[in-house]
């Protein structure tokens, strides 16, 4: 089975707590400091908020799947489609370890597929090691987009360009980090 996935990212934590907990008619199945879920069956979608990232709003979307087959299948879909992704490989991220890759639609959406392994203490191992506060699911490298894409997102009037935050899962050629602008 296959359940869609949206992260979004929150100012208050637990004012979103009480919104979506009444929107939704459930309580959350995981809150942290910094993080809530809701895994919710009708309909099928993992729900997840977040105070991790630099503006309130969706952070990605994706399919969360119960078994190695099924990410193998949406994996082979992408490629034959020629999707370009970024396979993480097994992670960890949003307080679980994972198996996981990621694609961007034509609007830079970012998709996450992942698998669940199994629930972990910390939001992502790596950074908890370090002692940093990680922005969500932020893999170690980002892939930098064309110059030319580059170039004509930083220019318009007043905007100062600022990382994505996700994996672009486009092909890359040498350049900055894609931005977003006001």
């Amino acid at each position: 089975m296959k359940r869609f996935h949206v992260h979004m990212h929150v100012q208050d934590l637990q004012r979103s707590i009480g919104f979506y907990s009444q929107l939704f008619g459930a309580e959350p199945s995981r809150v942290e400091s910094d993080y809530a879920k809701w895994m919710l069956d009708d309909p099928a979608v993992n729900f997840a908020i977040s105070t991790r990232g630099s503006q309130p709003g969706i952070d990605h979307l994706g399919f969360q799947v119960d078994d190695e087959a099924e990410l193998a299948s949406i994996k082979a879909r992408a490629a034959a489609a020629d999707m370009h992704l970024l396979d993480e490989g097994e992670t960890t991220c949003c307080y679980a370890r994972s198996e996981k890759h990621w694609v961007t639609d034509p609007q830079g959406v970012a998709w996450e597929h992942f698998h669940t392994l199994e629930a972990i203490p910390v939001f992502r191992e790596a950074q908890a090691s370090e002692g940093a506060k990680p922005a969500c699911c932020a893999p170690e490298s980002i892939p930098a987009v064309s110059q030319a894409a580059a170039t004509a997102s930083s220019t318009e009037p007043g905007c100062s360009p600022k990382p994505r935050g996700k994996p672009l899962g486009i092909k890359v050629t040498a350049g900055p980090p894609k931005t977003s602008c006001c």
